[in-house]
């Protein structure tokens, strides 16, 4: 029996409103077929969108667009242009498309008169501008005019993106209070979309990230749970998922990371190179600090002109071992960073995201130089550190300070900071750095540390550096589990785990919640870094381990 368009509508609103995206889909679809209404073509972009199609998504609430623009519906016009604003902008990095877009939106609103929009205008002004001060008033004439225009939607993602300005300028008690409220109101259900969510969720992920607030985040994640098993997730823009992943990343959830960072890597197939290079540059960080520089130098091909991949690729060239190129790199990129503050004075005060990749650069300026260079950045840094009053900042600062003078009070200063900041990775780093510079047993113990932490994220480097410090100290070192598990990330050996169960490359993909071709990639990994040649010595592998472990038990 063929459905009117009345009831197909009916039936994909009703889709949409339960979060069941695929229904939406199905039903919309035989909508358009039936009757191509504008309304029905932003609502298969808008469903698209949240299955993560973004290139068809785009292309009907173009679709959508002109059909309203032919139908003199101004309104209308103007929303779906800033929709698809946001879609250009987060999701595919094009700037000079996202701001066509916002202009388009811009006129309408100033032609037609129309007051009800023009907070949405206001929102993007604020949005895409980069300057966090400018990006404050933008969001407060957002916040007026939803709160004018009883448009809740609007009003709490104005509030959001009025925090998250606030955290940028060094404000961040006062931020993190907006970015909560914004984020509390939208989960209770003050909003009437869900976009509302995934437009707060991504802002408050992103200031976070940005200010090394990543405790606020995690609780947020958790907080969010009942949204994401309805609707899907709330990280939906391209580059709140490379933000979330950082954040994972940070807390040492390295499997999580990969994950987001992997995501972001295959949805961003088509998105501008800028924000493919982020993407790249922040999986490689974390095959760099897995101990894979092969693959991190492969991701990093191409992009040494992209601001975003120098700290990385500096990063690369010391752990080979090439202070020179190491240095070199950092500068440059501290001379471009430098350039913009000339030309902007306040760039360091507000922009606490700026300050934060300089006073990573001035760290592996003082680690790749010596004598007076290496204190001059170790100045630079703590100058930053101060001046934003971020306590990672602080605690990269306290490190330096100590590596720099040798100094093990700050040493011991900067492992309680990152500890506190819930940085495992960071805090491991710091306690290497006091088993390199202490003796006996309380380098012993440092160095035991610093081992337990890098085998627990899966650090295979560093691990191996920590256990070489301990057989200078003359104590056998261990990772613990049979030889090269260190080795793998944590979801490598979840796949490891179900291999000794026998189960295929479909069962772990159900299992997991993973595509087949992400398992295949895991299977061969986890075969290559064992030395094993296939699913069948893996099973043997976890077989005796198990042995092993009850053996000992």
């Amino acid at each position: 029996m063929t459905s009117t368009a009345g009831e197909l509508a009916a039936a994909a609103r009703s889709a949409m409103v339960t979060g069941e995206w695929q229904a939406a889909r199905e039903y919309f679809a035989a909508l358009v077929e039936q009757d191509p209404t504008p309304e029905a073509l932003a609502g298969l972009g808008d469903t698209l969108w949240w299955l993560g199609e973004v290139d068809q998504a785009i292309a009907h609430l173009e679709r959508a667009y002109t059909g309203f623009r032919r139908r003199n519906d101004p309104a209308q016009s103007a929303l779906t242009a800033v929709g698809l604003y946001l879609n250009y902008r987060v999701s595919l990095g094009n700037i000079a498309a996202a701001r066509g877009w916002l202009a388009r939106a811009e006129r309408l609103v100033r032609t037609d008169g129309l007051a009800a929009v023009a907070g949405w205008v206001s929102l993007l002004r604020g949005h895409d501008c980069s300057d966090p001060a400018a990006a404050e008033t933008w969001s407060r004439r957002a916040r007026e005019a939803g709160a004018a225009h009883d448009d809740p939607d609007l009003e709490l993602c104005a509030i959001s993106q009025l925090g998250a300005s606030l955290q940028l300028q060094g404000r961040l008690d006062e931020g993190a209070e907006l970015l909560d409220e914004a984020m509390a109101a939208s989960l209770a259900g003050e909003c009437r979309r869900p976009h509302t969510v995934v437009f707060t969720s991504c802002t408050l992920i992103s200031a976070c990230a940005q200010t090394a607030d990543v405790d606020h985040v995690l609780q947020w994640v958790r907080a969010a749970d009942t949204f994401t098993r309805q609707f899907g997730s709330p990280h939906l823009y391209l580059q709140c998922r490379v933000h979330y992943g950082s954040v994972l990343f940070d807390s040492g959830d390295w499997a999580g990371a990969e994950r987001e960072f992997e995501a972001a890597l295959t949805a961003g197939a088509r998105a501008e190179r800028a924000l493919q290079a982020e993407v790249c540059a922040c999986l490689a960080q974390l095959r760099l600090a897995q101990g894979r520089p092969e693959e991190a130098e492969r991701l990093l091909d191409g992009l040494h002109d992209y601001g975003c991949s120098s700290a990385v690729l500096a990063d690369l060239e010391l752990s080979r071992g090439d202070t020179a190129a190491a240095r070199r790199i950092a500068v440059r990129r501290l001379r471009e960073l430098d350039g913009q503050a000339a030309d902007r004075p306040d760039l360091y005060r507000s922009g606490v995201a700026v300050a934060a990749q300089a006073a990573r650069l001035w760290d592996l300026v003082a680690r790749a130089s010596t004598g007076e260079e290496s204190a001059g950045a170790l100045h630079r840094l703590t100058e930053l550190a101060d001046r934003t009053a971020t306590p990672q900042l602080r605690a990269r600062a306290l490190r330096c300070a100590g590596t720099v003078h040798r100094d093990a009070a700050s040493l011991e200063s900067a492992v309680s900071l990152f500890t506190r900041l819930r940085l495992p990775w960071e805090a491991a780093r710091s306690r290497m750095e006091l088993a390199r510079l202490l003796d006996g047993a309380d380098a012993v113990a440092e160095a035991r540390s610093a081992l337990a932490g890098f085998t627990a994220l899966g650090a295979a480097r560093e691990a191996d550096e920590a256990a070489a410090r301990l057989r200078e100290l003359g104590v056998s070192a261990t990772r613990g589990g049979p030889s090269g598990l260190g080795e793998l990330t944590q979801r490598e050996l979840e796949v490891l785990d179900l291999l000794g169960e026998g189960l295929s490359n479909l069962q772990l993909a159900e299992r997991l919640f993973l595509s087949r071709k992400t398992i295949e990639r895991h299977v061969r990994n986890v075969l290559f870094k064992l030395g094993l040649r296939n699913r069948a010595e893996a099973a043997a592998y976890v077989v005796r381990h198990r042995l092993q472990s009850r053996s000992t038990n």
